[in-house]
């Protein structure tokens, strides 16, 4: 039987940990207007916060939602700062749990993983694959809009599974109806922003990757998010195992693959790489994907345009150019990198 931990909530609501919470909350806000004024008054809004948890009055604030646009359109919730509090102090306790049985191919919003481990990983795979069978086909798949899909029910029953503190799992049940829709019979979606969606999603999908993993036994898998791929030599093989993985998705998390999902194979330089992570993935070499090329000409055109006008300063500059060069030098990129970062100049006064 799976272990389960009862005494987390001493833990959640202790001011120390809120404290803490709040420290990280305010990492990379602290000239905000409503990080100022929470700061003003820290020690009465921390102890407001611990007796809401500790007397069952907590509520999860109203959500402001806006949209972002890059690399897609999606819609973000955003809640007050007393919630972000509550929310890191809760993570702090309960991930733990949960990421020590994470899959080491899980790469998204998890310690010491991320994008560039995965293309790492996953070009590990092709060139295992290349060198024993000459041949390298991939499944890549999408979950069709995986956050507004997550089922709230299978979510508490996963939660459940590991935690059996009652005082937690008010807590955990409270934000998850946080977005409940009166009118829906299966009350589905957790939103885009709040911190302990990026938890929960990844505990709603590993149980694809211990069925991947387990079950079907496929060695070569990694998932990004709601994003995953196959790596495998046999091209009809993919596609027995992508049909075990829909049914399985639909039969037990009530989610979909989009249309994007397929199998294919990966070509010699020049033809069709795997897309994922971020980056054109080939056996030999990898490259940025198109859209992030041109995304970044154009944000160069707009802060060069923002500099001119004296309405954006070198050092934000700098920091978004540091953070794609991070990105793109994981690539063959070098001539690239130096077309991009070449193609404007950044003078006042224009």
């Amino acid at each position: 039987m799976a272990k389960t931990y009862k005494h987390l909530w001493p833990e959640i609501i202790d001011f120390s940990s809120l404290l803490d919470a709040w420290a990280r909350t305010e990492k990379g806000r602290r000239r905000q207007r409503d990080v100022l004024a929470f700061k003003a008054n820290l020690e009465p809004n921390l102890i407001e916060i611990q007796n809401s948890l500790i007397h069952k009055t907590y509520q999860t604030g109203p959500y402001h939602t806006f949209y972002v646009y890059e690399p897609k359109q999606r819609t973000v919730a955003s809640l007050p700062l007393k919630d972000r509090v509550v929310q890191h102090a809760l993570v702090s306790a309960i991930e733990p749990i949960f990421e020590a049985r994470f899959i080491e191919q899980s790469f998204a919003c998890r310690p010491n993983k991320g994008a560039h481990k995965g293309a790492d990983t996953v070009q590990v795979y092709m060139r295992e694959v290349k060198r024993e069978h000459g041949q390298v086909y991939a499944l890549k798949a999408d979950v069709a809009k995986y956050f507004p899909s997550v089922c709230h029910d299978v979510l508490r029953r996963l939660l459940r599974r590991r935690i059996a503190c009652p005082d937690t799992l008010w807590l955990l049940d409270q934000i998850i109806a946080s977005t409940d829709d009166a009118d829906s019979l299966l009350p589905r979606g957790i939103p885009i922003g709040n911190l302990t969606s990026q938890l929960f999603a990844n505990i709603y999908l590993h149980e694809l990757d211990a069925f991947v993993k387990q079950d079907l036994r496929e060695p070569r898998y990694a998932r990004y998010m709601d994003d995953f791929v196959v790596i495998h030599h046999d091209k009809d093989h993919l596609h027995g195992v992508r049909a075990d993985i829909e049914h399985f998705l639909w039969s037990e998390l009530g989610l979909r693959t989009n249309s994007k999902t397929q199998v294919f194979p990966i070509q010699k330089s020049g033809g069709r790489g795997l897309d994922f992570f971020g980056y054109r993935i080939w056996p030999t070499h990898r490259a940025l994907r198109k859209d992030s090329i041109q995304r970044m000409k154009k944000k160069m055109r707009h802060m060069a345009r923002l500099y001119g006008l004296g309405q954006m300063e070198m050092p934000a500059i700098e920091a978004v150019i540091r953070s794609w060069v991070g990105h793109a030098e994981h690539a063959d990129t070098y001539d690239l990198r130096r077309n991009v970062l070449g193609s404007v100049s950044f003078r006042r006064g224009r």
